[in-house]
């Protein structure tokens, strides 16, 4: 493994995704919602209605 400089030395130690690293795994509805295709197009048809709203709104 190659020597780590700056300031991540100290964390040269931790490996991604495990307890010590800090980060939270997704479970569950959380998982399923983020890999869902169905679920990120709804999610996408409706930021771009809002977006739109946004942008009408903003011409008036």
């Amino acid at each position: 493994m190659a020597e780590k400089t700056g300031q991540n030395k100290h964390l040269h130690h931790v490996d991604p995704y495990s307890p010590q690293f800090g980060t939270m795994m997704p479970m569950g509805a959380q998982k399923f919602f983020r890999t869902c295709v169905l679920w990120q197009i709804v999610r996408f048809v409706a930021i771009n209605i809002r977006m739109t709203m946004l942008i009408l709104k903003s011409h008036h």
